[in-house]
């Protein structure tokens, strides 16, 4: 499967024959930009977003913003109707990988899609169909899902694996039980946000998907061999 494509539209015709160009991809759909964050605040397997600019609600460039919080590694195409040079130019200001003109040259936009797909994906190759390309497939799952709660079910999903063998063989080729790799992933991005923003601990503890902040710290500190507070202090 060349890819996960979540494409966000109003116009629902549009969504339709975009979907019948593009077959050879896994196209998921949403009519606004709240619907587009709802799917993408799940766990998910989505490596590109094509966002069309003008919609009721959220605008493109509003939903732009968000997902980069959300999900900052995804790939995002802008889809715009107006040859604007200008909505073009606030598009990639906002951190937006490419975009597309409507109406739509199919082998162009083929080739701009490929070339995000190809930058963004890594080593998410469903071709890997062995036990080992699944358990990078599983690696990468929970690296992309990192600030949200990732079950073993759901990543045994992802790959057509039972939970409990997955378990087992996820250790058997990586030397650590699943819930230890997820807590090593998750505490790797909370070093990275505490030396690179501004992000208060509070803040941190949130985005990483932590109920209250006192379990954060004290599964850092476990992780760190340090408070929050004190590992910003060394790296600064």
């Amino acid at each position: 499967m060349p890819g996960t494509v979540l494409l966000v539209d109003d116009d629902k015709e549009f969504r339709e024959e975009f979907i019948d160009c593009f077959n050879e991809y896994e196209i998921l759909e949403a009519g606004n930009g709240k619907d587009a964050l709802d799917i993408l605040k799940k766990p998910n397997e989505i490596d590109l977003v094509i966002l069309d600019v003008k919609m009721p609600g959220m605008n493109g460039f509003e939903v732009l913003s968000k997902i980069k919080t959300l999900d900052p590694g995804i790939g995002i195409i802008i889809s715009t109707g107006y040859s604007s040079k200008d909505a073009v130019i606030e598009a990639l200001r906002g951190q937006a990988d490419n975009y597309i003109e409507k109406p739509l040259d199919i082998d162009k936009t083929k080739d701009i899609i490929n070339q995000v797909l190809d930058i963004k994906k890594g080593y998410n190759d469903d071709s890997a169909s062995d036990l080992k390309g699944k358990i990078e497939k599983v690696k990468y799952y929970v690296e992309r899902n990192c600030f949200k709660k990732v079950k073993l079910e759901n990543a045994a999903a992802a790959v057509c694996l039972s939970p409990k063998y997955l378990s087992r063989v996820f250790r058997e080729y990586t030397g650590k039980g699943f819930s230890d790799y997820k807590l090593q992933v998750k505490m790797s991005k909370a070093k990275e946000l505490l030396r690179q923003t501004g992000y208060n601990i509070n803040q941190i503890s949130d985005k990483m998907g932590y109920e209250n902040t006192e379990s954060f710290i004290r599964q850092f500190k476990k992780f760190a061999k340090a408070t929050p507070t004190k590992y910003r202090k060394k790296k600064k």
